[in-house]
């Protein structure tokens, strides 16, 4: 879905022009005497900014009314780590936090039901997205959902400028890097809006914090997984499939396949890694018109959750045994679906790197 049904709209009619969309966000939360915020597992720039967005536009709209920022899951990779620790953004684990009817919660940059999140027991008031894989929005207030803008970020900033929020050098940082984040692969998934918006951002961020989360500090565990993926990528044709092997956290996966898509000998890559008790799985394809979310979502149907946007897909199968010889077999009904579903025959496969010589200490 593309934005709120006629039922969103407060019995709007013709008679009337229709209001912004951020004055219908706020005519929903007006009721509720307190807003949770959430988003989905392991949060990304793009979902972190936008949750620190909603909570300025309701503390300045709705002067008094607590909003409560949540973290599911953890914070993983160095450069969100540091965008939560220097902006700052304070979260309160989701699990933690009670709902009763007078919260309101709303969701950003995921959807219910879309196998992105630990827990679907409480229904969103609101919803925020701009993913292509949809979710189940029954009993949903309001909900806009672009799915044609590269982040949610973009609508968030939109909902500031309608209102006339005044945006601080710390939350144009954190807006101009989430949607920096969503939108700077290629081909590039961004509209006009995006690039609006990363304009109007751009003069009122703290370039020096920009900086600092851009280039956070690496542990050596960073390393270790980007030799293990080397030493362990697979070429099928124009397909990557690279192994990780166990994690430290779960977002490296992503690291990696952004990291092998950029070999010019290929249009795939799929990457995946062991976290906790679950196989975590990233999907890059080149160009335009890959549906790299249909896709995902098609390979693991039955065995797990898959989903994203036409170029970069994400994907979680959990495992009841996580045995080395099982996730080998996991792993194996993965590579053979989607090679089955990219019509590429197994037997072009060999491993990427042949060499894996050594030099003497310097």
């Amino acid at each position: 879905m593309t934005g709120e049904s006629d039922s969103d709209l407060d019995s709007e009619t013709t008679d009337h022009p229709r209001r912004a969309k951020s004055d219908r966000l706020l005519a929903i939360l007006e009721p509720y005497n307190r807003v949770v915020v959430v988003s989905h597992v392991n949060p990304d720039p793009d979902s972190l900014a936008s949750m620190l967005a909603i909570r300025e536009l309701v503390e300045k709209c709705q002067p008094g009314k607590p909003v409560v920022l949540t973290v599911d899951g953890m914070i993983a990779r160095a450069e969100n780590r540091a965008m939560v620790e220097m902006i700052p953004i304070p979260l309160v684990p989701v699990k933690t936090v009670a709902l009763d009817r007078e919260t309101a919660v709303v969701m950003v940059d995921t959807q219910p039901h879309t196998g992105r999140r630990s827990s679907e027991s409480a229904v969103p008031q609101v919803v925020i997205d701009h993913h292509e894989t949809g979710g189940d929005l029954e009993g949903v207030l309001f909900h806009d959902i672009r799915t044609h803008m590269g982040a949610s970020s973009t609508i968030v900033a939109g909902y500031l400028l309608e209102q006339k929020v005044v945006v601080s050098p710390q939350l144009a940082t954190a807006l101009l890097y989430g949607i920096e984040s969503e939108t700077t692969g290629y081909p590039r998934e961004a509209c006009s809006l995006d690039d609006g918006a990363l304009v109007w951002l751009f003069p009122r961020a703290d370039k020096e914090l920009l900086a600092r989360i851009r280039n956070p500090r690496l542990p050596q565990s960073h390393f270790a997984t980007f030799h293990r993926a080397l030493s362990n990528a697979f070429l099928y044709r124009d397909l990557i499939f690279a192994w990780c092997g166990t994690i430290t956290q779960p977002d490296i996966v992503a690291e990696v396949a952004d990291f092998f898509v950029r070999f010019d000998q290929v249009n795939w890559v799929l990457s995946a890694g062991l976290f906790e008790d679950g196989l975590k799985l990233s999907l890059r394809a080149t160009g335009l018109g890959g549906e790299a979310g249909e896709v995902l979502r098609e390979v693991l149907e039955g065995m797990g959750n898959g989903g994203g946007h036409d170029k970069r897909a994400g994907g979680l199968v959990q495992l009841a045994d996580a045995s080395p010889r099982a996730v080998e077999g996991v792993l194996t009904e993965i590579r053979r679906r989607l090679l089955a579903r990219l019509d590429i025959d197994e037997h072009q496969g060999r491993r990427l790197l042949d060499d894996d010589s050594r030099i003497p200490p310097p």
